[in-house]
């Protein structure tokens, strides 16, 4: 039997000016923004985007994350961001990494973590629904 393999996703960024301090290195709570451009990206490729958790009647607001930041990204660097769910049976973990296009460094990784809320209850629920079972085309 062969191991589920679970999706994943990347984009490539240009550092803009306007993320960097005067250091012309990138703000760290700038990683989150682009942690979030990759997360849309890979959510977009299961078909279940924050529009269709919305309609699917739940949302999934992240209760955790982390960053480990072993190098700085700094202004008009070229980097890859990649996304993988790692966990999503009774929450969603997506993992992160960051790489140097020019070099292939990772300069840093981290993690979210999200869990099924029920709406309008607003109940969090302690496994995932099935509805992310099915976009990740696991039988549930």
């Amino acid at each position: 039997m062969s191991e589920l393999q679970l999706p994943s996703a990347a984009i490539t960024l240009r550092i803009p000016f306007n993320d960097v301090d005067p250091m012309q290195v990138v703000w760290h709570g700038n990683y989150f923004r682009y942690m979030e451009q990759v997360r849309c990206e890979l959510l977009r490729q299961i078909g279940y985007g924050y529009r269709e958790m919305e309609a699917s009647g739940f949302a999934w607001p992240i209760i955790d994350t982390r960053m480990k930041y072993i190098a700085p990204l700094l202004f008009d660097q070229l980097v890859r961001v990649e996304a993988r769910i790692s966990e999503y049976e009774n929450r969603l973990r997506i993992d992160y990494e960051f790489f140097d296009v020019a070099s292939g460094a990772r300069t840093s990784k981290g993690y979210t973590i999200q869990v099924a809320v029920s709406m309008p209850a607003g109940e969090m629920r302690l496994v995932s629904p099935p509805i992310l079972l099915q976009k990740l085309g696991i039988p549930s």
